[in-house]
């Protein structure tokens, strides 16, 4: 494994990062902390969760075990951000975290040891359980605005009935190696 891994998680933040941004400019403040039923969560708390679950997770990551004594778990689930431009700060300040830990490793440290609550993983595990645990959650993100939206909702990805027309596009292209963020 090689400095792929790290390049391709590195574009990885930044499309789901991306696809979150996308999601609360079609938003208004109040449509942040619209639940979704009794046991769901509002966009505003699951971006609570991440960034606390990236600066617990990607402090000092080589050194200290993932699960931070300083996190606050389960404050993460109360709906305590006031304002948009806070929501959007926080979910940004993680990120950003994020991939400056990212771009401090290399490709000696994929095989290295760390761990969360006490379990080993290799570096790479590490990053790659975080990021499918973030995708996750931007998932329910891009979900509870669509749910919010309803028809009005503009698509992040290929629009219904237009596959047909973005496949001609893409196959009249010559064949190309890149990572598949690349166009965005």
């Amino acid at each position: 494994m090689s400095n792929n891994f790290l390049n391709s998680s590195l574009k990885l933040t930044q499309h789901y990062q991306s696809l979150g941004n996308r999601t609360f400019q079609q938003l208004e403040e109040d449509d942040l902390h619209w639940v979704p039923g009794d046991e769901g969560n509002s966009i505003a708390i699951i971006v609570k969760h991440v960034a606390g679950n990236i600066f617990s997770r990607f402090t000092n990551f080589l050194t200290e075990d993932g699960e931070k004594p300083w996190r606050n778990r389960d404050g993460e689930f109360e709906d305590d951000l006031l304002n948009k431009a806070e929501l959007i700060a926080k979910w940004d300040e993680g990120w950003e975290h994020f991939r400056s830990e990212l771009k401090t490793l290399s490709e000696y440290d994929l095989d290295k040891t760390v761990y969360i609550r006490n379990e080993g993983h290799s570096v790479t595990e590490a990053i790659q359980r975080q990021l499918t645990h973030y995708a996750y959650h931007v998932g329910q993100i891009v979900m509870i605005g669509k749910m919010i939206k309803g028809d009005s909702w503009q698509s992040l990805s290929i629009p219904k009935n237009q596959s047909d027309i973005y496949n001609k596009k893409k196959f009249d292209q010559e064949k190309q190696i890149k990572h598949f963020t690349d166009n965005e």
